[in-house]
């Protein structure tokens, strides 16, 4: 696969000198993209403070991939430790806003967050680190559909979740915990898979039928958060991207 790396350097380390590191890969499903920073703070015993200059952040460091048309996958080098105007840095977390097209138009866009957050000491993380040089974050992204304004157009919402051990979606965004000291040399591959099944993105507007979803009519056709309330026999028509006005998503019938 072919990778896509860009890293706008928001911190300056010393020339000559080793800097540990990790890896941190992503995998992304087509149309995706990220955006997100590595954040640190000033190490144990550092009494150093680092005002904003020029609106820019020295404890900051950017890291972007643009979003291809076929799955990819994408890695960065992620110093642990940093050093700016004599202060030493340490890494905390990072975190990235991941960005999908789900249509044609400009506007058909979803974003969630994903966050890889770095614990000092953790001894069972540091055994599975010790064990094998990728540490996998394994999660899924799913689209979620709703309608908005009084035309009841049809929109979707990303949502990314880790996954649990046995490959259900935890309730936890995308990422997760790793330990400092098993990191330096290693890899944490954050995956992010796509599922093709798609849920309502608000709670009893929606009642499921043959072909798909119906949309509650709520109190009247003008109410546009028409909440089903135990009503599952009126529904109402939506529009859809393209124009189209249906009454069962997706398969419009």
């Amino acid at each position: 696969m072919g990778l896509v790396l860009l890293v706008v350097m928001g911190l300056s380390g010393c020339t000559g000198r080793a800097v540990e590191s990790f890896t941190l890969e992503v995998d992304l499903p087509a149309q995706f993209g990220l955006v997100g920073d590595a954040s640190y703070t000033p190490a144990p015993g550092e009494t150093c403070k680092l005002p904003r200059r020029h609106g820019k952040r020295p404890d900051l460091k950017i890291f972007k991939a643009a979003s291809k048309p076929v799955a990819n996958r994408v890695s960065f080098d992620v110093p642990l430790t940093e050093r700016v105007e004599g202060c030493s840095l340490m890494l905390r977390k990072l975190v990235f806003a991941i960005n999908a097209k789900w249509g044609e138009r400009w506007s058909d866009v979803g974003r969630d967050y994903a966050a890889v957050y770095i614990r000092d000491s953790w001894e069972t993380e540091m055994s599975l680190m010790a064990d094998t040089r990728v540490r996998d974050l394994p999660g899924q992204c799913q689209w979620l559909f709703r309608t908005i304004g009084p035309q009841h157009a049809l929109i979707k919402v990303l949502r990314c979740n880790s996954l649990s051990p046995g490959g259900q979606p935890t309730r936890a965004r995308a990422g997760g915990y790793v330990s400092r000291n098993g990191l330096p040399g290693k890899t944490v591959r954050m995956v992010l898979a796509l599922t093709e099944e798609e849920q309502p993105a608000v709670g009893d507007n929606w009642v499921k039928v043959a072909g798909g979803w119906k949309r509650c009519r709520g109190e009247s056709q003008e109410d546009i958060f028409a909440f089903c309330r135990g009503n599952v026999s009126d529904f109402k028509a939506f529009k859809m991207p393209d124009g189209r006005l249906c009454g069962i998503y997706p398969t419009c019938d």
